[in-house]
């Protein structure tokens, strides 16, 4: 499943492609032909995200109506520039301009939603490290009443929005935390360091459209190692590298299961 960097990629490309433009809105797929026929002709006038929801609004700037979209673990995006080709009939949702297209296949969710069923949405949710209005003292006080462990709050979008399995492995290698430590026993100042450092890298991984989380120090280039090669992409510490030397200290990475996810630590590096 995309994490929340990811989604606030894709309303910065939305909204690059077709802010302030008609759109033409169909749905080859069908399940969302009413709505597409709603929206059609209408201006994409804003986009929004919180965690791993994307919420596209179009018409009057001050009233939009919102379009919600959640991917899931089969959701996917694809922009192209126009004339766009025949679509095919797994697009659930096509937006096309003169300039440009994007198709949505495979979402979770793809409504069109009321402003109070949008806000219903946010409030639901836990803070947002990369939303300007994000709260970190709202997740900390969840987390320091709570004998579940950090790496499952981590995961919990009603806890903190957006993270998911490899921001939540990797920023908790980066601060030395076990991940089984209760979220009771972690301090206000360990939090803070943790939400500055997502924050840090959230926004990182929006720039650059891939998580990578290893420090200068330890890229390849810097550690005289090959780069990493996997299907994530970016350069991690823990994430996807179970029985592999860690690269600070050379202990073997562990995994295990966690809340039906992979979890991925040091046991060295991240002493209870």
């Amino acid at each position: 499943m995309p994490e929340g960097h990811t989604i606030h990629r894709l309303a910065q490309d939305y909204t690059a492609a077709f802010a302030r433009t008609a759109v033409h809105t169909t749905s080859p797929q069908g399940k969302f032909t009413d709505a597409a026929a709603l929206l059609n002709g209408t201006v994409l006038t804003t986009a929004d995200a919180h965690g791993k929801h994307l919420f596209l609004g179009f018409g009057a700037a001050e009233d939009p109506t919102w379009v919600h979209i959640h991917l899931g673990l089969f959701g996917k995006v694809t922009f192209g520039p126009a004339p766009a080709p025949p679509p095919t009939d797994t697009v659930r949702l096509r937006l096309a301009n003169d300039t440009a297209y994007v198709d949505l296949r495979g979402p979770t969710t793809c409504a069109l939603i009321t402003p109070p069923e949008k806000q219903a949405v946010h409030d639901r949710l836990g803070p947002d490290p990369l939303r300007p209005d994000a709260d970190p003292a709202a997740a900390y006080r969840r987390i320091s009443r709570s004998r579940t462990t950090v790496a499952a709050l981590l995961m919990d979008q009603k806890v903190i929005a957006g993270v998911g399995n490899v921001y939540r492995a990797e920023v908790l290698f980066r601060h030395g935390i076990d991940p089984y430590r209760p979220g009771k026993d972690l301090t206000r100042a360990e939090w803070d360091a943790i939400w500055h450092d997502l924050t840090a890298l959230m926004r990182e991984g929006v720039r650059n459209n891939r998580i990578d989380t290893v420090r200068p120090e330890h890229t390849p280039e810097a550690m005289g190692r090959p780069p990493r090669v996997d299907d994530h992409g970016g350069e991690v510490y823990v994430y996807r590298r179970a029985n592999q030397p860690c690269h600070l200290c050379g202990s073997p990475v562990r995994t295990a299961d966690l809340a039906a996810r992979n979890l991925f630590w040091c046991p060295a590096c991240q002493r209870r």
